[in-house]
């Protein structure tokens, strides 16, 4: 049996500004890998592989590698906490070494473990969860490369202090094929199950994750439908026809733990971000159901404990994104009790080891579906009405709007958003009830709307299309990206520079532009 080395791409400690420590202090405490496994006996793979996956979609600390930037930059949130610059665009580069660093010190090596360990050859009673592990290396990957474009990937495990980047182009490609592989080994073991007692989101149901896997090459297969039509179209159908998520069971979600909390549990009740005022626009003029489970009402209208109501009838009041430091501090307006915080399921603390983290869900493959429904030749098995309309179905199930009465309500409905107190304009005007006219822009809201509060993809996929619409910001603080233009990427990180500057250097040529927030991904060209 082989045993991948560590990796060993050299980090340096994380140089934090004293102005960014109010929530972050214990920072290294969530970023550190105590203890990098360099061999494994077998029969410890299953607890590897749950902390693979906990370490793989938590990012180690959340806040810092999720929360405040892509969650900000998709408009899930807006910043209120004045020390705080990431929502007028400063890409912080102490958080980023961080969220590097916690990914590249532990999941290389330890995923790399894992499918050593199963690997189909030498232990073919194995195969099922290698497949499953390939699956959540190509998840996974994908989100880091969505993040900085081109990233180190095949040479990863290579034994050697200097580890190159490797292009998009080249990274998106091979996802195919690693899918084609892993779904092979689980449709000859369809029925089954693999380690289900170890596998912390699907509990090793094989059809499961063979509709997961489908699910995922079909998100691919839409990323890069700007610059690989054809390829996308291919993918696309073969997703389709090999079976995808269809309802609310298919959904994903990562177990929680006292040893594996929900980060967004833990942070939440600081009080350092609240609603945007695009969500506020969108959702309360279109008198979301979803709303109340989204977001918490203004603290305004509860007592001090926020337990009893006890004030005007209930407001979901949201906020512009990139306001300045001064205006934060100043304005009585931005009082963070005057503003919509998010879900009770994340805001009460006690819940960081019950409450589960969605990964992905069936609302999110009918909106896919949907889209692609607009395309000539991507066979998605419905029209993109039936196929945005059942989206819509599946994220209100999802979120406990099962009515069929409110559901169609809210499908038919012709209300639009409406603006906000520092929004004198929607931020649209499209309705719920679907419009050939506006499909586009209408599954993509609705979209949006499903992959709450997923800021990785959710980002993404607002760069993708630059749909939904979004609010201009406030103000800017970045020297290439304006206040009323999209954050296109993160930059490589300053430990990279530091130890790694000739793979860097090619990265950057690799990525065909400078090494800021302005230059677009492969997947995100100019249309």
């Amino acid at each position: 049996m082989k045993i991948k080395k560590l990796l060993t791409i050299a980090f340096v400690g994380l140089l934090m500004n004293s102005m960014f420590v109010s929530c972050t202090d214990d920072f290294l405490e969530y970023n550190t890998n105590e203890r990098v496994l360099t061999e494994l006996d077998a029969a410890s793979i299953g607890n590897l592989y749950a902390r693979v996956q906990y370490q793989g979609y938590y990012m180690g600390y959340h806040q810092t590698s999720q929360n405040l930037f892509a969650d900000h930059y998709c408009q899930y949130f807006a910043n209120t906490q004045n020390a705080f610059p990431q929502d007028r665009y400063v890409l912080v580069g102490g958080w980023l070494n961080g969220a590097w660093r916690q990914f590249y010190g532990n999941i290389p090596n330890n995923l790399g473990e894992v499918l050593d360990l199963t690997d189909p050859v030498e232990f073919p009673e194995r195969a099922s969860m290698h497949a499953i592990a390939q699956i959540t290396r190509v998840v996974m990957y994908e989100r880091i490369a969505n993040y900085w474009g081109p990233i180190p990937y095949f040479n990863v495990n290579n034994g050697e202090a200097a580890v190159p980047y490797d292009g998009e182009e080249e990274i998106y490609k091979s996802f195919f094929t690693t899918l084609d592989a892993a779904m092979a080994i689980l449709e000859s073991n369809r029925g089954g199950n693999a380690d289900g007692g170890n596998d912390q989101i699907l509990g090793g149901d094989i059809d499961k994750w063979i509709k997961f896997g489908n699910t995922l090459r079909l998100r691919i297969a839409m990323r890069i439908s700007n610059v690989e039509p054809t390829l996308a179209q291919t993918e696309a159908n073969k997703a389709v026809a090999g079976g995808v998520m269809l309802t609310n069971d298919d959904d994903a979600s990562l177990k929680t733990t006292s040893n594996s909390i929900n980060g967004m549990n833990r942070y939440t009740p600081w009080n350092e971000f609240r609603m945007s005022a695009a969500m506020e626009s969108v959702m309360v003029g279109y008198d979301d159901p979803r709303i109340s489970g989204f977001f918490t009402p203004n603290r305004e209208t509860y007592d001090e404990d926020f337990v009893d109501y006890i004030g005007p009838p209930l407001t979901w009041t949201g906020l512009r994104n990139g306001y300045e430091i001064v205006d934060l501090q100043g304005l009585p307006e931005l009082n963070v009790n005057k503003l919509a915080a998010i879900g009770p399921r994340w805001f009460d603390v006690k819940l960081k080891d019950s409450n589960p983290r969605d990964i992905m869900q069936s609302a999110e493959a009918y909106f896919l579906r949907a889209e692609g429904a607009l395309l000539t030749g991507w066979n998605m098995g419905g029209t993109p009405e039936e196929l945005y309309n059942l989206g819509i179905e599946m994220s209100l199930g999802h979120w406990g709007i099962t009515d069929p009465a409110v559901i169609l309500a809210y499908q038919q409905s012709t209300a639009v958003p409406v603006s906000t107190h520092d929004a004198p304009n929607p931020v649209s005007d499209i309705p719920v009830r679907y419009n050939a006219a506006d499909a586009l822009e209408q599954i993509a809201t609705q979209k949006w709307l499903g992959l709450f509060p997923d800021g990785w993809e959710g980002w993404a996929d607002v760069r993708r299309r630059d749909l939904p619409k979004m609010y201009d910001r406030m103000a800017s603080e970045n020297a290439y990206v304006a206040a009323n233009e999209m954050m296109r990427r993160v930059e490589f990180v300053s430990s990279e520079y530091e130890t790694n500057a000739d793979a860097v250097a090619d990265a950057i040529t690799k990525l065909g532009g400078a090494d800021n927030g302005d230059t677009r991904l492969w997947w995100n060209p100019v249309q």
